[in-house]
């Protein structure tokens, strides 16, 4: 008899960054979205497919408080947290994976994470796979900017605005 799959759960979760959504399965984070003005502008925000096979309810409730932490201007590391990124191309794999190794408070462009991913010169593509991050905080897309410290864009509630907010977060600013 095959083991019945549990249905992911979603929660919904206040900070000072705004309202933050969670889609997830055992300890593995499936989606984020964070920076909204509301709960159910957060829910709104995740992807349709996910939010309708999730069901509300506790979820590692470690990972909720840690959010939090971070959104209160606490050092998180959030690079033991494991991911489901779907099917993506080696590319986006290698990108996301070095992405993750970026250390807290610091920053490369979006040309250095291309070469460090293998893809040197591959900066406008990198900046694609950024904008479809699907897990930011978790994977800090927040921390890959422009050249000649511009802040490059992001995708998330708010723009650029939160992700300087994130930046500035982090510099302890």
């Amino acid at each position: 008899m095959a083991a019945l799959q549990k249905p992911d759960k979603l929660v919904v979760l206040s900070s000072a960054l705004g309202w933050t959504a969670l889609i997830g399965s055992g300890r593995v984070v499936k989606q984020v979205t964070l920076g909204h003005p509301s709960a159910r502008a957060a829910v709104r925000a995740l992807d349709p497919r996910l939010r309708e096979n999730a069901r509300p309810g506790p979820w590692n409730r470690s990972l909720v408080r840690r959010i939090q932490a971070y959104a209160s201007g606490a050092r998180q590391d959030f690079g033991d947290i494991e991911v489901d990124l779907g099917p993506l191309a080696e590319f986006r794999r290698q990108v996301i994976r070095r992405c993750r190794q970026i250390p807290f408070a610091q920053t490369l462009t979006y040309g250095e994470l291309a070469a460090e991913s293998g893809y040197p010169g591959a900066a406008r593509a990198v900046g694609n796979c950024m904008a479809g991050n699907r897990i930011p905080l978790i994977i800090p897309c927040h921390r890959v900017v422009a050249a000649a410290g511009r802040l490059g864009g992001y995708s998330g509630p708010g723009g650029i605005r939160l992700k300087k907010r994130l930046l500035e977060l982090e510099a302890g600013r």
